[in-house]
């Protein structure tokens, strides 16, 4: 696979047993990027990638279930037994700086958050260069916190969405749009956040080729949510299990109707 996802956990509004909150690794183009870094993603990251070998790291939002582990990342970056030979890309919504140092300060000196991390503040239509990896970032709606969707594209012209957390709103279709992979949350229906049929609705809209749900709200079993979300969508849909690799591959027919793939895992 040139371009993959790997899910390192996808639990909301806490991490559980075996699954932490919000966090995945993007491989491809010769680089390695932290999509959210949630409650326990920092330890499961260490699975696949040391935490000084990544290449950037890039947040959503700055909600706990997204952002948390960025606090014990500034703590391994500074005192582990890491070398950096600069401070790690960080693009995040505005504030994010500000945010992690008021955590981390606890004295009369602010803390040198960006020893640890080289912050770039995202906006709508922001893009970054990764490796060999296009980030273009995407305005989406969540109850009005800044927060932003994820474009991932590689050399190879593969490209992976991923809608960190917001309700159906035309960015985020437009992010997705003939997308080959599409990570959607599925917290459930209301302000803010998808249902899975919802998500359903959005890879349908913006006609992707597999729609991965993620972040399944407390209530709905897995099973459930996929099965939801393909009673609208035609496509290949499943879930983000901790663990599960996902591959952005050239779609080779017109999706039709498919039970869930395994996809494969650690």
């Amino acid at each position: 696979m040139s371009l993959r996802i790997t899910v390192l956990g996808s639990a909301t509004p806490h991490p559980r047993p075996g699954n932490p909150c919000s966090g995945y690794l993007v491989d491809g183009g010769g680089a390695r990027v932290w999509v959210d870094a949630g409650s326990g993603s920092l330890g499961e990251l260490q699975r696949y990638v040391g935490l000084g070998e990544i290449d950037a790291v890039w947040i959503s939002h700055l909600h706990a279930d997204h952002c948390a582990d960025l606090l014990t990342a500034y703590y391994g970056l500074l005192h582990a037994d890491i070398r950096l030979d600069a401070p790690v890309p960080l693009f995040g919504p505005p504030g994010i700086a500000e945010r992690l140092a008021g955590f981390l300060t606890n004295g009369p000196r602010r803390s040198p958050v960006e020893d640890a991390f080289a912050v770039e503040e995202l906006y709508d239509g922001h893009e970054a260069r990764v490796g060999g990896l296009r980030l273009l970032a995407r305005g989406v709606e969540h109850g009005g916190l800044p927060a932003f969707g994820l474009r991932v594209e590689d050399p190879d012209g593969l490209r992976i969405a991923y809608s960190g957390d917001c309700e159906p709103c035309p960015a985020v279709v437009e992010l997705a749009r003939d997308c080959e992979l599409f990570l959607c949350e599925a917290d459930g229906e209301g302000p803010g956040h998808h249902s899975a049929e919802q998500a359903g609705r959005t890879a349908a809209d913006a006609r992707v080729g597999t729609l991965v749900v993620t972040h399944v709200g407390p209530g709905t079993e897995p099973e459930q949510a996929v099965s939801s979300a393909a009673g609208v969508f035609a496509g290949e849909v499943a879930y983000a299990a901790p663990g599960a690799v996902f591959g952005a591959t050239r779609r080779s027919r017109t999706p039709g109707r498919t039970r869930p793939s395994p996809a494969s895992s650690r």
